[in-house]
């Protein structure tokens, strides 16, 4: 394993456990490819984290943006990330615009603006989690994952909704609102509003309705994977925890406000080896 390889590989192990567990299933010649799509994905995502005021945030997204057209010129830049992704680029001929895309939607992450509607978290879901489905399928199985476009965005908005709600905990520390405000408003409620106690029954409606969509999307998902090529399936296999994340949501209500909804590692194993062997999430 080179030294590119093994940066990505703990960082995605300590950034995206979910994403890590599933590589596993991939086959060992394309695990370090996808491996650095998903590093790309924690450097963006952990931004957030490392950086104390919003502004830095922007330069930071910034750099990638240059870095990306850096890479697509020929100069893969000095970084651990840059050097494997850009193996990855040229391998499966990953498109600019989705990983710049990728980019450009987490810069709502460093402010407290609420989500605005349902349709605009779906859509930064879709530029998101969705994209990274779609381009881990591209590096498994060429220019055939292109069909699985479709499948990919409703399994990504559905995963990626799951995520969202298990974050609540998070979020709700950062004064950030990824609950839309449609929603909360057909409820009666403002983001601030969300971990009041006297506010206790309509957030518990909200957060039934969140889970009523992402399961929406799961099914809907399903009900065309068999569309996907089944070399492309390990970039669908994380999918499989959603329903259980989901569950765990609905068991934890409104706690998850404070608790956050994670399931633990060995579950998570089990729950990825049944999919892998089904070929399905």
């Amino acid at each position: 394993m080179s030294p590119e390889d093994d940066y990505c590989f703990n960082l995605v192990r300590q950034v995206d456990r979910d994403r890590y567990l599933a590589s596993f299933f991939a086959p060992e010649d394309k695990r370090a490819d996808l491996l650095a799509l998903y590093a790309f994905n924690a450097e963006i995502t952990r931004v957030r984290d490392i950086v104390t005021e919003s502004h830095l945030g922007e330069i930071r997204l910034q750099w990638w943006q240059d870095t990306l057209d850096s890479i697509y010129q020929g100069d893969a830049q000095q970084h651990p990330v840059t050097i494997a992704l850009a193996r990855s680029i040229a391998g499966a001929d990953l498109p600019k615009s989705a990983l710049k895309n990728l980019v450009t939607a987490h810069i709502f992450d460093f402010y407290s603006d609420p989500m605005p509607s349902l349709v605009d978290l779906e859509g930064y879901l879709g530029e998101t989690s969705s994209a990274l489905i779609q381009m881990a399928s591209l590096i498994l199985a060429g220019h055939e994952g292109l069909e699985n476009a479709e499948v990919s965005g409703l399994a990504g908005v559905a995963y990626g909704m799951a995520g969202l709600l298990r974050s609540l905990a998070v979020h709700q520390r950062r004064a950030q609102c990824f609950v839309p405000l449609d929603v909360l408003a057909s409820h009666d409620l403002k983001p601030e509003e969300l971990v009041k106690p006297e506010h206790t029954a309509a957030v518990s409606l909200v957060l039934t309705e969140m889970r009523g969509k992402a399961r929406q999307r799961l099914l809907e998902a399903r009900k065309i994977a068999w569309a996907i090529k089944p070399a492309a399936m390990p970039a669908f296999l994380h999918v499989a925890l959603t329903e259980p994340y989901l569950d765990e949501a609905a068991r934890q209500g409104v706690r998850l406000l404070h608790d956050g909804g994670e399931l633990s590692q060995w579950r998570k194993q089990w729950i990825l080896w049944k999919s892998a062997r089904k070929d399905s999430f």
